[in-house]
């Protein structure tokens, strides 16, 4: 008799394709999970853009960032999120904190507005790199929304791939913080022409306030809802 017929390369390359496209799905919908979530007006998103117009600290801005949300998908990914998800203490805590420092930072941009002179990409000292590495780390922990974005949200819908294919999704979230936040630190630097005037920076700084003030009312509300 003769021996039976080994199996196709043809066959085995079939297979191989489809476990890519498969991966490379997974990879796709990843990164626009993680844009969906990231682009929107926010705290976060507020002071990197003021830091990219004001050309100050932008690439370690954008990098603590995009690592830290890097950080937060891979344990999310990695099934802590589930943990999360099942300490409302936790959440807790982190709400009234970052409630607190919102409302500080609220308070910064509207004396900001009071403030006389311009400030222009190049020209004027800028703040320090610790004073902007402090607030850049407190946007981002100090946010409940990116525990629930990155560890529970991001981290509940990977479980629906598996190997290679959770692994691709999770990098492709990974991604797009990487490509939004460079984006907007760098990208900002167009709008400069427009923030040569001093109105420019007052109206920015008066939405800057605005926003940091209503995340804080809205976190301050929930606590409280919480508690009764």
């Amino acid at each position: 008799m003769r021996p039976l017929p080994k199996a196709s390369g043809a066959w085995k390359t079939g297979w191989q394709s489809e476990q890519e496209l498969s991966v490379a799905v997974a990879a796709i919908n990843g990164f626009l999970l993680g844009a969906g979530l990231i682009i929107a007006i926010g705290a976060q998103n507020a002071f990197v853009l003021r830091q990219g117009l004001a050309r100050s600290h932008v690439f370690v801005i954008c990098l603590i960032c995009a690592l830290s949300d890097a950080v937060l998908i891979a344990l999310g990914v990695g099934g802590l999120g589930t943990l999360v998800s099942n300490s409302p203490l936790m959440i807790r805590a982190v709400t009234i904190g970052g409630a607190g420092f919102l409302f500080v930072y609220g308070v910064l941009a509207f004396r900001r507005v009071l403030s006389t002179g311009v400030l222009k990409a190049g020209r004027e000292k800028p703040a320090g790199l610790a004073a902007a590495i402090a607030a850049c780390l407190a946007f981002t922990f100090l946010n409940p929304h990116v525990y629930l974005d990155t560890l529970v949200l991001i981290g509940a819908l990977s479980a629906s791939y598996a190997g290679a294919a959770r692994l691709a999704f999770g990098a492709g979230a990974v991604l797009a913080s990487f490509v939004w936040f460079f984006g907007l630190g760098y990208g900002a630097r167009w709008l400069a022409p427009v923030f040569a005037a001093r109105r420019a920076w007052q109206v920015l700084d008066i939405f800057i306030g605005a926003i940091m003030w209503s995340l804080a009312a809205g976190l301050t509300a929930r606590v409280l809802s919480s508690m009764s």
